[in-house]
């Protein structure tokens, strides 16, 4: 054994011609063809970096310059309107598994939903054939959800800095869906900031999560394969982010972009953490109370360190107000639907009374205009009925409609005020409340007629709170039959919402409607049954094309957010049963 010669000095039969890596072929290298890597890449320390063309696919490599060749096409297009850039055709890294079979997205709707028609019954049928209401639902877009890895021909550092025009082109991307993200921040500023030293930039922490969004929501194309290196670097960064005291607006802004963008993709336990991490924040720093007081700002506890003292600049008071904000309307409006303990209170305890103004547009506080509110209890002075005060900014909205949603779920779920004899009072303080704030909003037949953002907004705030108005008296539905029509008519509400959306309008929808249109779907189904049971002569072609509209909603939605999959398969079995 000692005369064996080592294994590297043993003769290599002559490898054929086009067999050699690419990496030894660029470096001129003798190559011995090992796969997956070969000694050269190996001595090297780079076999990941060992690649082979075998002709039957594209390689890192050229998937990652075409990538890029993309990026610069886009980033010509912003710079020149007139610029046209030639067609190009993208590289599929799921066709070699996809053949013979119809592409589906992860965790998509069943494949048999795919035809089209007008109407899924036979008119002047009161019933139809289960296959029927598969009929009138669209199908799916060819799966956006990528799972492979990046592709980079070298391993990344999670923290490689990107250029300024990649970053300029990530928040391009993302700046349409800044309001559907509830973040209440001005973009150009950001822009701005990319070429200033490190230290007056935002923390990375922000802009990775920023930039998660962003690839995100580019899905299916080729950018999406970077969510996994963005995602790391923003929880890497959050450590030393919570480090800095004067980064916790930024740290409460990443921490729900996070939040969302897990339950998004139907990850319900990381963005429910995450969530509640943010809103935490929100409480710990004080942002609850009115940041013109400063007896009410200085948080109380172990927080000597924590320099919060009232600020005269407008923009900083502003970014203190949409951060609370936006952990607000998330910690409320996702408690009810996980089914958790919301961690923002509001009372009894004068610590806990939420008093801060209401958010208003970000440029009415880039321009100084800043409501004030005097320590005011704002969400119970809007429970009580004082609904317009505050504005009705898109944030505004969307605070005021999670509140009535979490209070809905308080009043039916707290078993003092059903003991003490409040319950009748409080789910009649809570309709009128409802009721009036749905009346202060752009009708929902003329909802085509504002401007994309505004109708998104609207398209969330009608249906959070008429959600509130069904999630009130559903319990109540089945023997009363005011609630039973109470319920029927917030449903069919949400229904011409649903009616009112556009194509253009579901990549930039608030990924909390699939939680809502569930509880709609529930609701129509249970009348659906009540009539083919109780009145099993009685046409029930209304209910059903209802649910057809429904069914074509969230199968729309569905091939962007998969946190509403769960739910539309099991409207669909039920449907289908």
């Amino acid at each position: 054994m000692a005369n064996k010669p080592p294994t590297d000095k043993v003769p290599q039969a002559t490898l054929q011609r086009g067999k050699a890596c690419l990496r030894c072929r660029k470096r001129k290298m003798k190559c011995d063809g090992v796969k997956p890597a070969c000694q050269q890449c190996t001595r090297a320390k780079k076999p990941d970096a060992c690649e082979y063309d075998d002709g039957k696919g594209k390689t890192r490599t050229q998937l990652m310059r075409e990538t890029i060749a993309r990026l610069e096409r886009r980033v010509r297009e912003l710079e020149d309107p007139e610029y046209v850039s030639p067609a190009v055709t993208l590289y599929d890294p799921h066709g070699h598994s996809r053949s013979g079979s119809s592409a589906s997205s992860v965790g998509s709707p069943d494949s048999s939903f795919l035809s089209v028609s007008h109407s899924p019954f036979p008119s002047g049928s009161p019933t139809s054939p289960a296959a029927a209401w598969i009929q009138n639902v669209p199908s799916p877009s060819p799966s956006p959800f990528l799972s492979d890895p990046i592709y980079f021909e070298e391993p990344q550092s999670s923290h490689l800095p990107i250029s300024v025009e990649f970053s300029t082109l990530l928040l391009d991307i993302f700046a349409p869906h800044q309001q559907q993200c509830g973040l209440g921040i001005n973009i150009q500023r950001l822009r701005e900031s990319l070429h200033r030293p490190p230290s007056e930039q935002p923390h990375p922490v922000l802009m990775n999560a920023i930039y998660l969004w962003a690839c995100f929501v580019s899905r299916p194309e080729p950018l999406c394969q970077q969510e996994d290196l963005y995602l790391r670097q923003v929880l890497e960064a959050l450590p030393d982010a919570l480090k800095s005291t004067d980064r916790l607006v930024e740290v409460i802004q990443a921490s729900c972009l996070l939040s969302l963008y897990y339950l998004a993709n139907g990850r319900m336990y990381e963005g429910g953490y995450h969530a509640s991490a943010a809103a935490t924040l929100a409480v710990q720093a004080g942002f609850s109370r009115d940041v013109y007081q400063h007896d009410l700002w200085l948080p109380t506890g172990h927080f000597e360190d924590f320099d919060l003292k009232p600020v005269k600049a407008s923009n900083q008071e502003g970014a203190r107000i949409l951060a609370f904000w936006q952990a607000f309307a998330l910690d409320r409006c996702w408690s009810v639907f996980l089914q958790k303990p919301s961690i923002i209170s509001d009372g009894p305890d004068a610590r806990k009374i939420i008093s801060c103004p209401w958010p208003q547009e970000v440029s009415d506080y880039e321009t100084g205009l800043v409501g004030r509110c005097t320590s005011i209890p704002t969400i119970r002075a809007f429970l009580n009925g004082d609904v317009s005060s505050g504005g009705f900014s898109a944030m505004a909205l969307r605070a005021k409609a999670s509140a009535l949603l979490s209070q809905a779920d308080v009043v039916i779920n707290h078993t003092g005020i059903k003991q003490n004899g409040r319950f009748s009072d409080e789910v009649a303080n809570l309709d009128q409340t409802t009721g009036l704030f749905l009346s202060m909003l752009v009708p929902i037949n003329q909802l085509n007629q504002v401007i994309p953002e505004e109708r998104q907004s609207l398209i969330l705030a009608h249906t959070l709170a008429n959600c509130a108005m069904i999630h009130l008296h559903r319990a109540s539905a089945h023997d009363n039959s005011v609630s039973f029509e109470k319920c029927s008519r917030a449903t069919r509400a949400c229904v011409n919402v649903m009616k009112q959306i556009n194509d253009q309008d579901y990549p930039f929808l608030d990924p909390v409607l699939a939680s809502c249109w569930s509880i709609v779907a529930d609701h129509l189904v249970m009348e659906l049954d009540t009539l083919e049971s109780a009145w099993p002569t009685m046409g029930t072609s209304d209910v059903r094309e209802e649910l057809t509209v429904i069914l074509h909603t969230m199968t729309m939605f569905s091939t962007r957010f998969p946190v509403i999959t769960p739910a539309l398969n099991k409207l669909q079995k039920r449907l289908m049963s």
